[in-house]
């Protein structure tokens, strides 16, 4: 995603000098080289890893930039780590910028929405950034100034729970459509889906991209990653007294995704085994299965 965002930047007009640690693909020897090849005062923008990898970074930016330079966090990171960033930096005359960045590997064709916390004298000079990155048309349908520091990677944590919502509201769908006898072509119907109906969007036209290249979704398994937006989400909706069980849900669906043999079900199933004496599946050896019913 960096990597076509430095393009779409020199598509723009910008002048991009990158460091990533593949020597493949980088301009740069070191983050010392990178920043002496840039003239003062230096915008550096960061996208790597949450969490660890993204402190280090913004650390030994601090030893290496100048008064006046400015650094701008695009990855996925906590929002809580943003004020330890800007103050770290702030102590050495570096100003701070939090961007959440949407829109996957199609960014460096169509734009990235960016959601963008901190100052905005440090918004206002990175705006031939934002504006290069950010897709055509009006700018306010592309980019927004959130708030104070930690706000632009708040608002991509919450955008990314809700995708969670969108996305399991999809695949419920497919599945109930793909258990019916009713309808034999579910990829037709979800591509009728994406002009004129209430529920067309990105996210959708993507579904059926991936059902005509893979009908049924035959060729993959259903374990499902979450990498972390969407767990800050439930734990924010929490901290705020917030209901969100379409949020909640989804992300406890990828949960569930990862296991073989969930130990929640196999409770629900001792339950009514024990009180109704329904049939349970015991574990063993089968035809391919690994149990066999009793």
């Amino acid at each position: 995603m960096g990597f076509n965002m430095r393009e779409r930047l020199r598509k723009g007009g910008h002048e991009v000098v990158g460091y990533d640690r593949n020597p493949d693909v980088s301009d740069s020897e070191s983050l010392a080289d990178l920043v002496g090849k840039l003239d003062a005062p230096r915008v550096v923008w960061v996208m790597v890893p949450a969490g660890e990898a993204t402190r280090a970074t913004v650390a030994e930016l601090g030893d290496l930039l100048g008064e006046g330079d400015l650094v701008i966090d695009g990855g996925n990171s906590r929002y809580t780590d943003d004020r330890g960033n800007a103050d770290l930096l702030a102590a050495k005359g570096v100003g701070y910028l939090d961007c959440g960045v949407s829109g996957g590997v199609w960014g460096k064709d169509n734009g990235y929405g960016l959601m963008v916390g901190g100052d905005a004298e440090h918004v206002e000079r990175a705006m031939p950034i934002f504006d290069a990155l950010r897709p055509e048309g009006p700018r306010d349908e592309g980019f927004a100034h959130a708030g104070s520091t930690g706000a632009g990677h708040y608002a991509k944590m919450v955008h990314n729970g809700i995708e969670y919502g969108l996305m399991q509201a999809y695949a419920e769908g497919f599945e109930l459509l793909e258990a019916a006898d009713e309808v034999t072509d579910v990829a037709a119907t979800f591509k009728a889906w994406t002009r004129g109906t209430v529920v067309r969007s990105w996210l959708l036209d993507l579904l059926v991209k991936a059902l005509e290249e893979d009908k049924g979704l035959t060729q993959i398994t259903g374990y499902v990653e979450d990498s972390g937006e969407g767990r800050w989400t439930v734990e924010e909706a929490v901290r705020h007294s917030v209901p969100a069980p379409v949020i909640s849900a989804a992300l406890f669906a990828r949960f569930a995704s990862r296991q073989d043999d969930s130990p929640a079900m196999k409770a629900v199933a001792a339950l009514r085994n024990q009180f109704g004496g329904h049939a349970v599946v015991k574990a063993g050896p089968s035809s391919g299965t690994g149990a066999t019913p009793e």
